[in-house]
This record gives C-alpha cells, sequence and structure tokens, in this order.
C-alpha cells in the first residue's frame, strides 16, 4: 500500500481513537470561589439513601471507526448492581442505602458540550452524591462535578496531577491510579536503572500537548534526562482534530529520524504509542520505545494488524495497572487481597471474568466502591464531600485498589495507587511481562 494511503489511514484511526481515549489528561479549570461544605449532607444524600452514579464508555462505534480490537469487559450495569448488592448487605454508605445508577456516554460523541450535559443529568437530574468516573477526558468534566460539590471517584487512567487535585478539593480522588507527578518521575527513575539511556546522548519523547504534561515535563522529566546526559527532542502533540494530530506525529518521526534519535518515550496517554508506531512505520522510523500503563500495552499486543510487531521488540517501561499491562499466565489472575475481595463480590452476583483483561472496568468500578464504602463507614450526619476526604486519607496503608498493587492514602494524596513493577516485551510469548518485584512510588 502507498505510504501516503498508510499515513493517511494511520492518522484517521489516530483521530477515531481520540474520541475513543480522549487527550488522557485533565487540564487545569478554575474552580468558582464557593465555601466547602464541612458538615450536613452533601448532594444526593436523604436519611435512608445516596445515590451515586457510575459511567460507562460506549466503545462500539468507535471500535467500528477504528478497527482496532478490545477485549470484552462484559456487563457494567450488571457489576454496578453487583456492586450496590455487595455495600448494601455490609452496612451501606455511612449507614445509609447504596442507590448505584449506570449511565452509558457514547465515545465517538465525546466533547466539551457532551461532557456538559452528562454532567448536568448526573448534578441536576440524577442529584448523585458522588460520579464514578471511565473515559471522560474533556477539560471541563472534572472542573463541572466540583463545582456542582459532586465528588468524583475517577476510574480513568488520565493523567492527573498533584496541583489538579489539590484545586478541585476535596472533590476529586483517584481510587485505582497514581498521581501523574509520581508517576513521570517513577517512570525516568526506573528507566535510568534499567540502563535504557546507557550510550544515549538524546531522547525523542512523544507528549500529548496539555498543561499538565508540559507541568510534569518541566518539574521532573527534563529534570532527570538532564541528569542522565540526554538531551531530548520533545514533540508536543495537538490532539484537538486531524490536522494537528497528523502533522504532530509525522514530524515527530521524521525529527527523530533526523537526528539520528533511537530512543524514544511517551508521556501523557491517549494510546498515543499505539498511533505513533503506525505513523513512525510509514515514515520509516523505528526507535527502542519506552512506555507504560499509560499507554495500555495489551491494546498494542491486541492489534497486530495496525501496529507494527517489530515496534514491540525490546519495549521497556513500568506498569501499575495489571488488568491492561500483561497476561494471566504472567502474574496470576486474581493475585492481591483486593483483587481477590472484588473478584468474590462479582462472582457472588453471577459475575465471572475469564480474564484479567475482562475485568479492567469492573476493578476500578470495584475499587471506587469500596473507598466509598470504608471511608464513610462512621460518617454518620457528615456525609460530604469534605468528611469523606479526611477519612479516605486517614485510611494510609489501610485501603489497596484491586487494579493494582499497593495503596497509600494519606493527608497530601489524592490518588491511592502506590505501587508498579518494570515491565518488557518478551519475545517468547509476545506480551508484557513484568519484571522485578513491586516498587512503591511514594519512597
Amino acid at each position: 500500500m502507498d505510504r501516503t494511503v498508510v499515513l493517511r489511514t494511520a492518522a484517521a484511526a489516530v483521530v477515531a481513537a481520540v474520541a475513543f481515549t480522549g487527550c488522557s489528561a485533565v487540564m487545569p479549570g478554575a474552580l468558582d470561589q464557593q465555601p466547602v461544605q464541612v458538615e450536613g449532607v452533601g448532594p444526593g444524600v436523604t436519611a435512608d439513601s445516596v445515590k451515586v452514579v457510575f459511567v460507562g464508555v460506549d466503545l462500539g462505534r468507535t471500535s467500528q471507526l477504528t478497527g482496532f480490537t478490545s477485549v470484552d469487559a462484559g456487563d457494567p450495569a450488571k457489576q454496578v448492581k453487583a456492586l450496590e448488592t455487595w455495600v448494601n448487605a455490609n452496612g451501606g454508605i455511612a449507614g445509609r442505602k447504596l442507590e448505584a445508577v449506570f449511565r452509558s456516554y457514547e465515545a465517538s460523541n465525546d466533547s466539551p458540550a457532551a461532557e456538559e450535559k452528562l454532567c448536568n443529568q448526573i448534578t441536576q437530574d440524577d442529584q448523585a452524591f458522588a460520579v464514578v468516573l471511565t473515559g471522560q477526558f474533556q477539560s471541563n468534566a472534572r472542573p463541572c462535578y466540583a463545582q456542582r460539590r459532586t465528588l468524583v471517584l475517577d476510574a480513568t487512567l488520565v493523567a492527573t496531577d498533584d496541583a489538579t487535585y489539590q484545586r478541585l478539593s476535596p472533590y476529586l480522588w483517584a481510587p485505582s491510579f497514581p498521581a501523574y507527578d509520581e508517576f513521570v518521575s517513577a517512570f525516568l527513575s526506573s528507566l535510568g536503572e534499567q540502563r535504557y539511556f546507557e550510550g544515549q546522548s538524546q531522547a525523542g519523547v512523544v507528549a500529548a500537548d496539555t498543561p499538565i504534561n508540559r507541568a510534569a515535563y518541566d518539574a521532573f522529566a527534563e529534570p532527570q534526562l538532564a541528569a542522565a546526559g540526554v538531551t531530548a527532542t520533545v514533540s508536543w502533540i495537538d490532539t484537538t482534530d486531524l490536522g494537528t494530530l497528523n502533522a504532530g506525529l509525522n514530524q515527530a518521526a521524521i525529527d527523530f529520524r533526523s537526528k539520528g534519535i533511537n530512543r524514544v518515550l511517551f508521556l501523557g496517554g491517549a494510546r498515543m504509542a499505539a498511533f505513533f508506531l503506525t505513523a513512525a512505520a510509514a515514515q520509516d522510523f523505528t526507535a527502542r520505545y519506552a512506555i507504560s500503563s499509560f499507554d495500555n500495552p495489551t491494546f498494542l499486543v491486541n492489534n497486530p494488524s495496525t501496529i507494527p510487531a517489530a515496534s514491540l521488540v525490546d519495549m521497556i517501561g513500568i506498569g501499575f495497572n495489571p488488568s491492561q499491562d500483561v497476561p494471566d499466565n504472567g502474574y496470576a489472575f486474581p493475585a492481591t487481597e483486593a483483587e481477590k475481595a472484588c473478584v468474590g463480590i462479582y462472582a457472588a452476583a453471577g459475575q465471572s471474568f475469564k480474564t484479567r483483561e475482562n475485568a479492567r472496568v469492573a476493578l476500578p468500578y470495584c475499587d471506587a466502591a469500596l473507598l466509598l464504602h470504608r471511608a464513610s463507614r462512621d460518617l454518620g450526619a457528615n456525609l460530604n464531600a469534605a468528611a469523606f476526604g479526611r477519612a479516605a486519607q486517614a485510611l494510609g496503608t489501610g485501603y489497596a485498589p484491586a487494579a493494582g498493587f499497593a495503596g497509600l492514602l494519606d493527608p497530601k494524596r489524592h490518588a491511592a495507587a502506590n505501587g508498579y513493577r518494570v515491565m518488557a516485551f518478551d519475545t517468547g510469548c509476545g506480551c508484557f511481562a513484568y519484571r522485578g518485584p513491586e516498587v512503591p512510588f511514594a519512597r
């Protein structure tokens, strides 16, 4: 096939996939000056019940547009019902019945207007106390809920830094995944420890052009690259539309090739790794790549017809989300006590998963429900976002995400994940595999 046709096809897939995955970053949004409620109950709370909305992303139409495949994630509505049943059989939410509502969100229609519509539905029509988000990536999404004093339990693998958590405090929390600051620092440190840059004086960085990503690069990535004696060429990718994506990915490959760069890493998620590999191949560029859970390694493996297999050889990185990192024969399913507990909750309701990847949505749902249940246990009359936050941060290491490894919550942390493992592509299994022990983000 003509290279131009290949590249245009890849770019079209990238654009469609942006609707699929969003820009994988939460951009800062000024929160209206308003007093934070510290006593009494928040919205969606009555004397007898607490309403929580779980958002599920419908990827059917987007998958048809892109041709990419994703492993079946089961029935999210039934998964939500299973969590409601378990929570209510075990004390409810601060002594109240959990009223769990499932809302499906069409990924191909994603836009700021669609996010505002969803926010209005959940905060005004549903009048929810909390929302569990999956796949909401527009810059107005999380600020919208915070402005309505609605607790956000973010189950999206999205780049959110400490500054954003603080700005939207006490409303924004991540029960399953790490804060982006810690991740970037750990990612670069691990690459150094694995001698990824050994013998190299330069590297390429493909980065989503977002305020959070730029701040993390300036604060963590650039200094660590410099300390390793590496000069970086950064390609900031504007994911706004077809033209900017096509130009950005193409130009990145051209620039890297012209400079003789053979080490390339990805920051910001958005499955840019997958789509850059396709665009780079069309430009006759290849390198040794560094990725992470933000790049969804199983997606790379599951789509051999669009992602060149040679691009995966010698890939290295860090993983903190086993359901989208490695196969079960490399990391038994279920593994941790938290994961076993969540699988048990679903099994009791007749919901089972052939593999961990099939549970990639169900596990973060469970994390959100169990964190809300545990932290709210003793709140009684004061069930509001601020009271929840104080109780959650008092859990320390007593809470661990089923979707990951160790957990840690304290007065400075809004993201609970505190463990990762080095991972690398294994040509023997044609998959990614973990190497070495678990390492804490916060040391």
